[in-house]
């Protein structure tokens, strides 16, 4: 009976230390959905348009894109990942911010990012973002992790929501974003109408090459892109808000 005992015992601490294996390296895959109804409707500013309504008959009602994350236990990186077949926004650019790259350096508590916006390039390298999330009870299952839910703001005003998981133990997520207990897997800004959603993840250690990001365009700070944008953006009337949010995400 003691031996028995001792047995199980064994096994349970096995299966508890199995549990704690938390994941410090790999790549996710992010896909981005944009309502590009619910932002033509915004457009719509003295009702409804036929113009928009003939563009609703040739565009799908979501712009997908998708973006990998490549990390480890001090570092990531966000960029372009696989291009979709046969996506009709791409005669239109592909979107807003489809050719972003964002560099965290969690140890040095720096990032780096090329941000394109319009015409203009931007260098961008500040400290690592500052969001006050709250926690909230709401748990879902995405691409097979347990994940809580998290509210924040940025630009102040602006709703996000975020489902982080506790395995994977580093503080990231997509774009900017992150400073939560665990990898960001499900990011979603109401008022842009899109969400960032984890599809796939492997557990891959990445190469000291995937980190390397280009220094091209203007150099700036977070708040120097963001007074640059509200001088550039400041007779776009309604449309200027949220140019300026996807262009600092």
């Amino acid at each position: 009976m003691k031996r028995i005992l001792i047995t199980a015992s064994i096994m349970f601490c096995a299966a508890i230390g199995a549990k704690a294996q938390y994941t410090t390296v790999g790549k996710i895959e992010y896909e981005r959905k944009i309502n590009v109804y619910a932002q033509m409707k915004e457009m719509e500013e003295d009702g409804p348009n036929p113009f928009m309504e003939q563009m609703k008959a040739k565009i799908p009602k979501f712009n997908s894109s998708y973006f990998d994350l490549v990390f480890d236990s001090s570092r990531s990186i966000y960029k372009p990942g696989r291009e979709v077949e046969g996506n009709v926004f791409k005669m239109f650019g592909g979107g807003p911010a489809t050719g972003n790259i964002v560099f965290t350096d969690f140890a040095a508590n720096k990032i780096k990012a090329n941000k394109k916006v319009f015409d203009q390039k931007f260098y961008i390298e500040d400290t690592i973002r500052n969001i006050k999330w709250q926690v909230k009870d709401e748990i879902r299952t995405i691409a097979n992790f347990k994940c809580h839910k998290a509210v924040g703001r940025m630009c102040d005003t602006v709703y996000v929501v975020a489902f982080y998981t506790e395995d994977i133990i580093v503080s990231g997520g997509p774009e900017m974003f992150g400073g939560l207990p665990g990898m960001i897997m499900e990011l979603a800004i109401p008022r842009l109408h899109t969400t960032w959603t984890a599809d796939k993840v492997e557990l891959v250690a990445p190469k000291e090459t995937d980190f390397v990001v280009p220094d091209k365009g203007k150099k700036v700070t977070e708040k120097e892109l963001f007074e640059t944008l509200q001088e550039s953006f400041k007779s776009w009337g309604k449309m200027a808000p949220r140019n300026i949010w996807w262009s600092v995400l």
